[in-house]
């Protein structure tokens, strides 16, 4: 299976869980107590039709870096990479880049 070949259906989201460091600064987090990651990159979205087949407006878009809970969805696999497909409304935030700083207070 491919991306190309894979739309969620309905109110469904694809993501794809990026990992946390193995490390903070000099200290080794093991495996057991990383837990899973909670922010993701969205990577495709279903149709957007609710329960009654009615056209529901999604609020992600691909591209779109997200916090999520690591315990909620489907994994799978696509290629050698873990996604996972949840509902929309099982994101917590988009998670926007900070601006770069600008001497000019700009």
């Amino acid at each position: 299976m491919n991306l190309k070949s894979f739309t969620p259906l309905g109110q469904r989201v694809l993501v794809k869980r990026i990992p946390k460091a193995d490390k903070i600064g000099s200290i080794f987090i093991p495996d057991q107590a990383k837990g899973k990651p909670e922010e993701a990159e969205v990577v495709a979205l279903g149709i957007g039709l609710d329960k009654d087949g009615r056209k529901a407006e999604f609020t992600v878009k691909p591209g779109d870096r997200v916090m999520v809970s690591g315990w909620i969805g489907t994994d799978i696999y696509i290629g050698n990479e873990e996604h996972a497909v949840m509902f929309e409304k099982e994101i917590m935030a988009i998670v926007e880049e900070p601006k770069a700083f600008n001497h000019a207070g700009q």
